[in-house]
């Protein structure tokens, strides 16, 4: 089993980083793989609502989004990073996510998610929900902990100083843990939700 991460800070080394680092070493210990993917640091730009995806099967932009898609297709779960900015989650996070999300071809469903949010000070309740949205848009199942999966500190060294943020990150892991080994046997038992998708309203109708 293998849990895919995504780190969306700018410095692959700094809080995010480190939280996400902490999330693979008790994912490890309950013997479950990680594989961290750093995308904080690339160009990415937003979705053009071209469609095209819809005729080719990926996004119209060959950039990290596309070559996101089998790390995907052989993941069980996946976890995403995010610093705040400006009460908000990075802008790279967002755009690598919105086509992410809206252009993969695969199957989502039932594969628990996660994000992590780091902050000097406040904004982290606020990308926590808009990120949390991406998953649950997809029927992922969302992970939660002791409390909102964020660390707090200006550095990496910050990190391990605010000691329930610590005990939050690994909590969240451990949880992961538990729901990706429940549901992948609950899915080698009766498959998966036979959920429709037959209706999309209109609200101005």
């Amino acid at each position: 089993m293998k849990v895919l991460m995504i780190n969306g800070s700018p410095k692959a080394g700094a809080c995010i980083g480190t939280a996400l680092k902490i999330a693979s070493e008790v994912l490890e210990e309950q013997g479950i793989e990680s594989e961290i993917i750093h995308i904080g640091n690339k160009d990415i730009r937003g979705c053009i609502a071209c469609l095209s995806c819809r005729k080719n099967g990926k996004c119209v932009f060959e950039d990290i989004v596309n070559e996101t898609y089998p790390k995907l297709d052989d993941a069980d779960g996946i976890i995403v990073g995010t610093p705040v900015y400006f009460g908000n989650p990075n802008g790279t996070v967002l755009s690598f996510l919105q086509r992410l999300f809206y252009s993969y071809p695969g199957n989502l469903k039932m594969m628990p998610a996660a994000a992590v949010i780091s902050n000097r000070r406040g904004g982290s309740s606020a990308s926590f929900e808009a990120m949390n949205q991406f998953f649950t848009m997809r029927e992922m199942p969302v992970v939660t902990s002791s409390y909102w999966n964020d660390v707090h500190g200006y550095t990496a060294e910050d990190v391990y100083k605010d000691e329930e943020g610590v005990q939050t990150i690994r909590n969240l892991a451990l949880n992961m843990s538990f729901m990706i080994k429940a549901i992948q046997a609950q899915k080698e038992k009766e498959g998966l939700p036979d959920t429709k998708k037959e209706v999309r309203t209109n609200m101005i109708r």
